[in-house]
């Protein structure tokens, strides 16, 4: 295998605790490990990258920290209403404060001699495109091959309240049209992007390195059915609100974990359930995945598209718990009742895991830019 010079910009990295944060750090890490010059641009904390870099073997630059916070909403009655209307404005008309995003690389990539094999982009937020398009002249490329590498859609996008302004769509063509190559997680993401530039588009899972989860042996079930979810809440998008209505009242011991950083969805039906549902913050990605395996089952609750997909799935794989798909909308209770009862038969089935090996992403990622 010849050897790649490497540069990868995104704007969320380690330690951060978010899939697009897991990506950047599981691909740069892969890379060096197997021999790649490997150098990551992303807002860089010393006191963290130092020893990151040693351990490593990987060069990280930095993005510089962006200075545009999203407006505050605080107060109560009209002045919280205003401030409510001003933040969602200013997102809507202008991408704000993720738009700042788009400058920093830039800026960034003008530092960069064109020297590299291979430039990967890192979205969301997709101001990391938009940065790189303006960064990345045609006559004197950073790099031999561009790959942008998306999360999820941008203007076709499923999960978001709303729909993103017509004229966003001219920054999405722009980076679509001067990237060699456009990486999405599903097949199913692809009809999210405009017809010119599908053929560009590839499909790359999000990938982990299965070695680091340390799979705990001779697991007894629990007293007490005991189920976990882990994730964000998204009313009338990613929305339980069925499911919760029906458990909360239900008849039957169990004991329901709910891993958030938007608890305020399921407050409510924690009092109603009589503590039955227990809400928990976010823990580091490893941390996690040692108190799911605590359980006897996971939950899933879908999006009410098809085109984007969550990435925990890929982690209730990889520690081979039974996993209870949810619908948003149209919950019937029967799965749910046979999982109390131990009868996992109807659980969600991930096919080829080993896609989801990091092993094999990188390999993908490298023979596109070969």
């Amino acid at each position: 295998m010849e050897l790649k010079k490497i540069l990868i910009v995104s704007r969320t990295f380690y330690p951060e605790n978010k899939p697009r944060a897991f990506r950047t750090t599981e691909l740069a890490k892969e890379f060096a490990k197997n021999g790649h010059q490997v150098t990551v641009i992303t807002p860089r904390d010393g006191q963290v990258h130092d020893e990151f870099e040693k351990t490593h073997g990987i060069t990280i630059k930095d993005l510089g920290k962006p200075t545009w916070h999203q407006i505050k909403v605080t107060g109560g009655g009209l002045k919280r209403l205003l401030k409510r209307v001003q933040a969602r404005l200013f997102n809507l008309l202008f991408m704000y404060p993720d738009i700042q995003t788009m400058f920093l690389v830039k800026n960034a990539l003008k530092k960069e001699k064109s020297t590299y094999d291979l430039l990967i982009s890192i979205a969301a937020p997709h101001p990391v495109h938009w940065g790189t398009a303006w960064a990345n002249k045609k006559r004197n490329p950073i790099a031999k091959k561009w790959i942008a590498d998306c999360g999820d859609p941008f203007m076709g996008g499923e999960n978001d309240t709303f729909k993103r302004l017509f004229y966003f769509q001219y920054f999405e063509k722009w980076f679509c049209r001067k990237a060699d190559f456009i990486t999405v997680p599903i097949e199913e993401s692809i009809s999210a992007y405009y017809p010119p530039y599908r053929e560009k588009i590839k499909v790359v899972p999000q990938g982990f390195r299965f070695e680091d989860v340390e799979l705990k042996k001779d697991l007894q079930p629990n007293k007490v059915p005991t189920f976990a979810y882990a994730g964000t809440l998204i009313p009338k998008i990613r929305d339980p609100k069925e499911f919760f209505e029906f458990i909360s009242t239900l008849d039957k011991d169990f004991k329901f974990v709910v891993y958030t950083n938007n608890p305020d969805h399921v407050k409510k039906y924690q009092e109603i359930a009589k503590g039955k549902i227990e809400i928990r913050f976010f823990l580091p990605r490893l941390a996690l995945l040692a108190e799911l395996q605590q359980m006897d089952f996971v939950v899933n609750f879908e999006n009410i598209g098809p085109k984007q997909s969550p990435s925990k799935l890929i982690d209730y794989a990889i520690i081979k718990k039974p996993i209870l798909s949810v619908k948003t909308f149209g919950f019937t209770p029967d799965a749910f009742l046979e999982f109390l009862g131990g009868n996992y038969e109807q659980q969600l089935q991930i096919p080829n895991a080993d896609q989801y090996r990091i092993q094999n992403v990188c390999a993908k990622f490298i023979e596109l830019a070969s």
